[in-house]
């Protein structure tokens, strides 16, 4: 996905949607922050920052948090409507083999029995059908160096669709969850079970019942972001584990 991006300075974030930054001018505006989750480790104040201009003029706020700087020197991808169009991009591209072979991918189909859309329903004649949810990780674990955890806070949202994954698994369809880890200082994920261990257990009972757990890393500059490497999921529960996709 090719980006075109404009270079700031983060001030602060407040009231969940909103940041302060600091142009190249010197002047401070408001941006956007398409994110619902805490952002916790990512809201350093002076690190690097890199906006979206709005596409309509008429727009009450000009530019979209895309990308935030990391204390470390790296990169963060904060805009959550982005990781959905990069696992597609990815899969259409082959750059994903646990998900290759589906000639069609749609996003945001209905399906379970709690009004849900999956991210990616991916289907080919003669093939079971796979619904795939999306995860986008970026918060570094406080206790795991090169590790991003996820959640970074409760999301009874994020445990209703593994609900509904694992309804599915038990029926025998594939069901897979993708966390995709959008941090460029962190090459493995796990779970941030302190956080919400709603989410840990109910990733333990999809697991159980059949959920394919996928993880990779994105590969993140300031006009380009792509599906990277494969890299190492730590299941959650005693004892922790590398659950790797398949080949």
């Amino acid at each position: 996905m090719d980006l075109q991006l404009t270079r700031a300075v983060f001030l602060r974030r407040y009231q969940r949607f909103f940041a302060d930054v600091r142009l190249a001018d010197g002047s401070v505006v408001q941006a956007h922050v398409p994110n619902t989750g805490s952002m916790r480790s990512l809201q350093t104040p002076e690190v690097e920052a890199w906006l979206t201009p709005a596409s309509d003029p008429a727009r009450k706020l000009r530019w979209t948090l895309t990308l935030l700087g990391t204390p470390g020197g790296g990169l963060a991808l904060v805009d959550t409507g982005l990781p959905n169009r990069l696992v597609a991009e990815g899969v259409a591209a082959g750059a994903i083999p646990e998900l290759a072979g589906y000639a069609l991918c749609r996003r945001e189909a209905a399906y379970g029995s709690r009004g849900s859309r999956c991210d990616l329903l991916l289907t080919v004649p003669g093939r079971a059908d796979c619904f795939v949810e999306i995860k986008n990780v970026t918060m570094a674990s406080e206790t795991h160096p090169g590790r991003a955890d996820f959640p970074d806070a409760v999301t009874e949202r994020g445990a209703k669709h593994l609900a509904e994954l694992t309804d599915l698994a038990r029926d025998g369809k594939r069901a897979v969850q993708f966390f995709l880890v959008d941090r460029s200082d962190c090459d493995h994920a796990g779970i941030a079970a302190a956080i919400d261990p709603g989410y840990a257990a109910a990733l333990t009972l999809a697991v159980a019942a059949g959920v394919e757990v996928v993880c990779y890393r994105a590969a993140l500059a300031p006009d380009r972001v792509t599906v990277g490497r494969a890299c190492p999921f730590m299941a959650p529960g005693p004892p922790s584990r590398p659950v790797r996709p398949r080949a």
